[in-house]
């Protein structure tokens, strides 16, 4: 049937919204199509806004991930997860902002300008899928899909007080997402509830023939997702690791695990496994798969291109003025990763490493339900205050890029707010295909309103 009058004004309440809004967390909208679209009310999502990345695939429409470079291209194709969506009955109105071709961690390198914190407009909303985050957090859309590949999911979702799940790495498809770093990237979600991220998850997830890296392990009903249950044994950190953390998300971080204590969950402080080691090894392998990945966009086949006298000079021209200055750094520093007589002494060993990580984690989850830590170190910081300084602004992602390197999925939950009303967020982190694991934790500790 089509879009009923209650769709309808909800839509069209939307679009007032985004029009209105100063996040810069839209960066296109698609209300004409979706008010003429017509939707199947028994569909799962019925009724459901849902914003897309800019680096998600949706046919006939622009992707251009923020980036100069791609600048007016249009998909020729769906996502599986658009395709998904579109058979649920959900409506997809509008693509969000990012960090250019998913590269930062404060969505400020984008060709449209800095996404803002809705909490405070002098801050960052997170990155890379800062637009997503903002634009639920805002009330701008029901859900929104994002893409994380060292933490773009959950930090944003931290930043600005919702919900942002890093699924398995396999278990949603990754096909028609622009590719950053081929085993790290994942489609994430993001929402204000948990009801509405399972029953997008249990949409969007499962096997699919067109991504080589899907796994066929078997997806749950949606009932075993919606129940709540606290679990047995949780890992969490240290006391002298919270010294490095600020003393209000520390505050909130005790206030959940004497919750835990009182319900009886057993709590085991634990190392994070070559914690130390983790930064460095994420961004020798993402940056070298980076350069790898980008090596396509050259102003040819797509994208676009520079008028020069010979071809050389084309691509090099064409990629000097489409790629913005963090793409540019990732992509060199990947290029001398991957040379001659250094591929041996970083990007082999960074590989070594990383089985080593994925073992001791493997011996953690073989004792424990899941592990309990914050997702940030500190609340968002304000516009530009690392921009100058790359390290500073990498280090951000300490607690997050870990469970990349593994594969297993992460789940932030809101964790209050601290200072000037600031969001704050912890992760959940399980063993791999154990979504029930984290989707269970969260209903509980939404239930029991700790920070109400």
């Amino acid at each position: 049937m089509s879009s009923s009058n209650s769709l309808k004004k909800k839509f069209s309440s939307e679009k007032k919204k985004i029009a209105a809004s100063n996040t810069n967390s839209v960066v296109r909208t698609r209300f004409d199509k979706v008010l003429s679209q017509k939707f199947s009310s028994d569909g799962s999502l019925y009724g459901k806004s849902i914003l897309i990345k800019d680096n998600i695939a949706i046919k006939d429409e622009e992707l251009t991930c923020a980036s100069n470079l791609l600048k007016s291209y249009k998909s020729p194709y769906n996502a599986t997860v658009i395709d998904r969506l579109n058979d649920a009955s959900a409506a997809i109105t509008g693509q969000t902002n990012m960090d250019e071709f998913a590269m930062g961690s404060s969505s400020e390198y984008s060709l449209y300008g800095s996404v803002k914190n809705p909490y405070d407009l002098k801050r960052v909303a997170g990155g890379s899928s800062g637009g997503s985050a903002a634009a639920v957090s805002e009330g701008l859309c029901d859900i929104a899909l994002g893409s994380d590949t060292g933490g773009s999911v959950r930090q944003p979702a931290a930043f600005c007080g919702i919900y942002g799940l890093k699924p398995t790495y396999g278990r949603v498809s990754r096909y028609g997402l622009v590719a950053h770093a081929s085993s790290f990237d994942t489609i994430g979600i993001l929402s204000k509830n948990i009801g509405d991220m399972v029953d997008v998850f249990s949409v969007i997830a499962g096997f699919d023939s067109k991504d080589a890296t899907s796994s066929k392990e078997k997806v749950l009903n949606k009932k075993y997702y919606h129940q709540h249950g606290l679990p047995k044994n949780v890992g969490i950190l240290k006391r002298e690791v919270l010294s490095d953390i600020d003393d209000e998300i520390a505050k909130n971080y005790d206030i959940i695990l004497d919750f835990l204590i009182k319900n009886g969950v057993n709590l085991v402080e634990i190392e994070l496994p070559y914690f130390k080691y983790c930064i460095a090894t994420y961004y020798i392998l993402t940056m070298a798969e980076a350069s790898s990945n980008l090596s396509r966009f050259d102003g040819i086949r797509y994208g676009t291109r520079e008028k020069t006298s010979n071809l050389d000079t084309t691509y090099t021209q064409s990629r000097s003025k489409g790629f913005g200055p963090e793409v540019k750094r990732r992509i060199i520093t990947g290029t001398y990763i991957l040379s001659s007589g250094y591929y041996d002494a970083y990007y082999s060993k960074a590989l070594k490493v990383r089985r080593l990580i994925k073992q001791k984690y493997n011996k953690l989850f073989s004792k424990l339900d899941c592990i309990f830590i914050p997702t940030t170190a500190s609340p968002s910081f304000h516009l530009k205050a690392n921009l100058d300084d790359p390290m500073k602004m990498y280090l951000s992602d300490m607690f997050t890029v870990p469970v990349n390197l593994i594969g297993s999925p992460a789940l932030n939950i809101p964790g209050g707010k601290i200072k000037k009303n600031l969001p704050i967020g912890f992760q959940i982190v399980g063993d791999s295909f154990k979504e029930e694991t984290l989707f269970r934790f969260a209903h509980s500790l939404e239930r029991a309103k700790l920070f109400e």
